[in-house]
């Protein structure tokens, strides 16, 4: 694989580097986040690794950028910022997995594998996804129910999409947190549960049918009756 690596600690940028070249990946550096959103502009690396704290610009402003301009190359946020606050924002901003620092290089190992067996297995599907009066365009990200726009950061509207992908079906909390989040939360983490309560509001609260249920001990499922 082809990655670039954003990170500003040059002993940090040694370390990754090297072990990524050991297991035969090439790795292109930038030490800011100015660099790394033009460089990761180029689309023609198969990978980024991000930090957050970053001089010139920030993770979050680099991740959301390039998913702004369309760019879908897999991103791991790679950063010391540990709360689940950090985490949603994370991938709120676009990022595709979270791992806190310090680590264990070869779960940096396992988690880039996982994402380039996700990110060239995917399958392209329909673009339209329509349940009741809830309808997602899922090339142009747009979110409606009935005559009303829904705005929707990019982890809801996955969120909204696997839910309305697999209509009727009750999903767990823990196969929501691997599908939309892709990474296993710990146990007792609520942020679907907080997510779950946002997409309510947004496409429930005004409207009619109420689309989104809860199946007590079980999960969630969306369905129109």
């Amino acid at each position: 694989m082809k990655i670039l690596l954003v990170e500003d600690e040059p002993k940090v940028v040694e370390f990754i580097k090297k072990g990524l070249e050991e297991h035969g990946h090439e790795v292109d550096v930038a030490f800011d986040g100015q660099m790394g959103e033009r460089l990761s502009s180029r689309a023609d690396h198969d990978l980024i690794i991000l930090d957050v704290i970053l001089p010139m610009q920030n993770g979050y402003e680099v991740c959301r950028k390039l998913r702004e301009k369309g760019i879908v190359i897999p991103v791991l946020m790679l950063t010391a910022l540990d709360s689940l606050a950090d985490k949603i924002s994370g991938f709120d901003a676009g990022a595709d997995d979270y791992l806190i620092k310090p680590f264990e290089f070869k779960e940096l190992i396992a988690r880039i594998n996982a994402l380039s067996k996700r990110s060239s297995g995917v399958i392209k599907t329909s673009s339209t996804v329509k349940i009741a009066d809830l309808e997602l365009d899922t090339d142009k990200k747009i979110a409606r129910r009935g005559n009303s726009m829904i705005e929707l950061t990019a982890k809801e509207f996955l969120l909204l999409e696997y839910l309305m992908r697999n209509k009727g079906r009750v999903i767990s909390r823990a196969e929501i947190a691997e599908k939309v989040w892709d990474i296993n939360f710990d146990t007792g983490t609520n942020v679907v549960d907080v997510y779950i309560n946002i997409l309510r509001k947004k496409i429930d609260r005004d409207f009619n049918p109420k689309l989104i249920q809860t199946r007590i001990g079980l999960g969630y499922c969306i369905n129109e009756h």
